[in-house]
């Protein structure tokens, strides 16, 4: 989850909470006293309203998985805002008299804790929920991560193993080479043992025959 959301959930939280206790304790002051803290909690008001467009444009800027779960959590804080305005239009009424406030203070501040509380107590269940998701997708683009440095350690592999055969190739490429020029040597070494065989042969039939015109001659005579 985006840390600046939790940034400004923990102090809208905060918040609420002080201002609960605000509008707990204004029920029981009167005159300008109770002018000052109305005037406190409405101040209160405007900064947790801020604090909730914050969450809200931060949460839209997030991914879908993400920003659907951040949006319901959203709507909890929109509903426990509006609890608190409407306790102080109760308190802030000017037809309101003493046994209103009492009432309001034995009853409807009890019933508006009790459903704030509530309501507190489902956004951090949601808060937990949202957290597990979260370390689920950061496992998840761990694994991700992972298998991406394994599929470049490969590729690596792949391209030194490439760059070996090349070097083969080029080497097997060369001994070819190598091997045509030696037979071509061989071959026209052949070719000229050939041409001095008949050379020898053409001599020794010439001396032979020289040798055999000599004997003849000497016989003769």
């Amino acid at each position: 989850m985006s840390q600046v959301f939790e940034g400004y959930e923990r102090q809208y939280c905060e918040l609420s909470a002080n201002l609960t206790k605000k509008c707990s304790s204004a029920t029981l002051l009167d005159g300008e006293q109770k002018k000052q803290k109305v005037s406190e909690i409405k101040a209160g008001l405007d900064d947790a309203e801020a604090l909730i467009r914050k969450m809200d444009l931060e949460a839209r800027s997030l991914p879908p998985n993400v920003k659907a779960t951040l949006l319901a959590k959203l709507r909890e804080y929109k509903s426990d805002l509006n609890n608190l305005k409407t306790e102080v239009k109760r308190i802030t009424s000017a037809n309101a008299n003493q046994a209103a406030r009492d009432e309001l203070l034995e009853s409807g501040m009890a019933d508006a804790n009790m459903v704030s509380a509530d309501q507190r107590q489902r956004l951090m269940m949601s808060t937990e929920r949202l957290n597990r998701s979260s370390d689920r997708i950061r496992e998840s683009r761990k694994t991700m991560l992972e298998t991406e440095d394994l599929g470049v350690s490969i590729l690596q592999d792949l391209h030194q193993q490439r760059q070996s055969l090349l070097h083969a190739h080029d080497t097997l490429h060369g001994v070819d080479d190598n091997i045509s020029r030696s037979k071509k040597i061989l071959t026209t070494m052949s070719r000229r043992m050939s041409r001095n065989k008949w050379i020898i042969g053409s001599i020794i039939a010439v001396l032979v025959l020289a040798i055999i015109l000599v004997l003849y001659f000497k016989l003769a005579h």
